[in-house]
């Protein structure tokens, strides 16, 4: 199903190897609680049993450095971050709108659509960080950034923000993903399994982490992937994720917007596309 095929040639090196890597002392699986200002914070899940990762504001701190020039700068007087940047901005390999390209096959139970759909999500994006591994490094990218004012954080056991390196963020939430899609009691993979009830609320949650590992390479890695001549494959690849998840609601506005008011990083791309007609929203029943 995956329209990624010519990848491959445009690619020269292979994709992260997934392993199971250990965490940091006393931290949980990523927890579902956001906020892109810092603050505050307030659960959107507090039922489920799956946890997720928070973002926070940095306000008043410089971004950053990388190997390459930042895409972004911390003046409002500078030009936008690259990917919002013509040509780079309507570079894809999927001409018109994704609509159809999400809608689920007749015959295909939702819960299978909406599995099969985040396995190659996942294995697409692990392949894309995994040729850009040698330049997200710890000193490349001390925290996970995803956009001027927007660092994403770990939540340990004690309930504290814990900031991460972004390779090592990534890999966390690349293992707990892995873990997640080997376990049958998830994913089930058995004909006439059912899906767990709480399958709905996972899938969101692997999506909103799958989203920010999305965000920080836009953000910090969008010139090495110009120069890989990718831009086209990674925008046709998050023009489908956010399709996919605006089509099935697995991503709420906040995630990728930010608060209200406050648009950053990829949510400036989400309005674009919208605006060129890209993704569409969701029509809600009458």
């Amino acid at each position: 199903m995956s329209f990624l095929g010519s990848l491959g040639r445009s690619m020269t090196r292979g994709s992260r190897p997934t392993k199971t890597s250990p965490r940091p002392q006393d931290a949980l699986s990523p927890t579902s609680e956001t906020s892109s200002q810092g603050g505050a914070l307030s659960p959107i899940s507090p039922t489920s049993s799956y946890n997720g990762n928070t973002l926070t504001g940095r306000a008043g701190t410089s971004p950053r450095r990388s190997p390459l020039p930042s895409p972004e700068n911390s003046s409002d007087n500078q030009p936008p971050p690259l990917y919002m940047s013509q040509p780079f901005v309507k570079a894809s390999l999927v001409k018109g709108n994704f609509k159809l390209i999400v809608m689920q096959p007749k015959w295909v139970d939702i819960n299978e659509w909406v599995a099969i759909n985040i396995y190659e999500f996942y294995n697409n994006l692990n392949m894309f960080y995994g040729v850009l591994s040698e330049f997200c490094t710890a000193d490349s990218c001390p925290t996970m950034a995803a956009g001027k004012t927007l660092d994403y954080t770990w939540i340990d056991s004690n309930r504290k923000q814990i900031k991460l390196a972004a390779p090592i963020y990534v890999d966390y939430v690349f293992t707990w993903v892995q873990n997640l899609l080997e376990d049958k009691n998830v994913f089930p993979t058995d004909s006439g399994r059912p899906f767990p009830s709480n399958f709905a609320s996972t899938a969101k949650h692997i999506y909103r982490q799958l989203l920010r590992v999305f965000a920080h390479i836009f953000h910090s890695h969008f010139t090495h992937m110009l120069h890989l001549h990718s831009e086209a494959h990674l925008n046709s690849l998050f023009a489908h994720f956010l399709a996919f998840g605006t089509e099935y609601e697995l991503l709420d506005a906040k995630d990728i917007r930010g608060q209200p008011g406050h648009t950053v990083g990829v949510g400036e791309l989400w309005d674009k596309w919208k605006e060129n007609g890209v993704i569409t929203e969701r029509q809600q029943p009458q």
